[in-house]
């Protein structure tokens, strides 16, 4: 079913403090940060930032009423605060899946209701296809299928929109090295030398920035412009796209079968540039169960005013009745 979101805003609810934090130890290499705020006793949710690589933020806590959640926000291995920044070493789709299973069970919880937006919305596909039996319900945001062809619209097709921000993009590489972007930006994104990953970084990052919001955002570019987020986010998200995500081909619209008795929702922007809004329309063709959201004047940013509104009016709906 698609929904038509409402116009007047729903605002975020009100700056919280976590009550208990950590690293969990994950392997050899990784630690991954995690944290809890709400209500101890409330619904659990987690939340799926974005990226891969980009990491959360505490804005992210005011998704969801603290009265009614136990909240749980976390930075994917490789990001954020987890530790080592930017790692690629043991850091794939199955890997992030387990890790979300390692730190349920660490925080004594049963199920959860998932909420993901952008790669946090492919992930959550792949975690509930994996666990469908945890998860209580989903909340997703700007649908990211990680296809070939999503992938190269980011690179490419992006042209056809922002031609000024992909000109920066790609003019950041020498002109022989524009016939192929993803590989010519990663061999900088793994240098070992700051000199060279930390521009390339900041440049992917803020091309991405650019392109996520309806309106222009300074305060969006301020954010990806952050050399934590940007060299996450660059470096993780080069590495997944170059890997097909280490996925089968086309595996989560494949197995959107297996969503069938579980709750959701998917919010979408109408003009989300960086997402198109055509992923999110073939899965929920696929996964007729959800409840689907088209924001008519949004692109693809969470902070958006239409977006931000429609997934806090998720949570609270969910909070009131077990569904959307």
């Amino acid at each position: 079913m698609i929904d038509m979101a409402p116009g007047p805003e729903s605002p975020l609810h009100p700056e919280i403090e976590p009550h208990e934090r950590g690293l969990l130890p994950l392997d050899a290499v990784h630690s991954m940060y995690w944290e809890t705020s709400g209500n101890p006793a409330g619904i659990p949710v987690v939340f799926l930032h974005g990226g891969p690589g980009a990491g959360a933020s505490p804005k992210h806590r005011r998704f969801f009423d603290p009265h009614a959640y136990r909240i749980v926000v976390y930075d994917q291995r490789g990001a954020g605060r987890s530790r080592p920044l930017g790692e690629l070493r043991d850091n794939t789709t199955p890997h992030l899946v387990a890790d979300l299973e390692r730190l349920r069970e660490h925080l004594g919880i049963e199920r959860w209701l998932v909420f993901g937006g952008s790669w946090g919305s492919t992930l959550a596909l792949a975690y509930a296809q994996a666990h469908p039996s945890r998860v209580l319900g989903l909340v997703l945001r700007g649908v990211f299928l990680c296809r070939p062809s999503e992938i190269d619209w980011f690179l490419y097709g992006l042209r056809t929109v922002f031609p000024e921000a992909w000109d920066r993009f790609a003019g950041f590489l020498p002109a022989d090295e524009r016939g192929n972007l993803l590989e010519s930006y990663y061999r900088r994104l793994v240098d070992h030398d700051p000199a060279v990953h930390m521009p390339a970084a900041r440049s992917w990052s803020l091309y991405e920035g650019a392109c996520s919001t309806l309106l222009p955002s300074r305060e969006t570019l301020a954010h990806f412009g952050d050399d934590v987020v940007a060299l996450g986010l660059a470096r993780i998200e080069a590495h997944y796209f170059r890997n097909g995500i280490f996925l089968p081909p086309n595996a989560l619209l494949a197995n959107a079968h297996r969503l069938r008795d579980i709750p959701g929702v998917i919010v979408q922007g109408r003009y989300d540039m960086v997402c198109p809004i055509v992923s999110a329309h073939e899965l929920a063709m696929a996964w007729p169960q959800a409840r689907y959201v088209v924001v008519p004047d949004a692109g693809h940013s969470a902070w958006e005013t239409g977006i931000a509104a429609a997934l806090v009016e998720a949570c609270e709906r969910f909070s009131r009745q077990g569904r959307f």
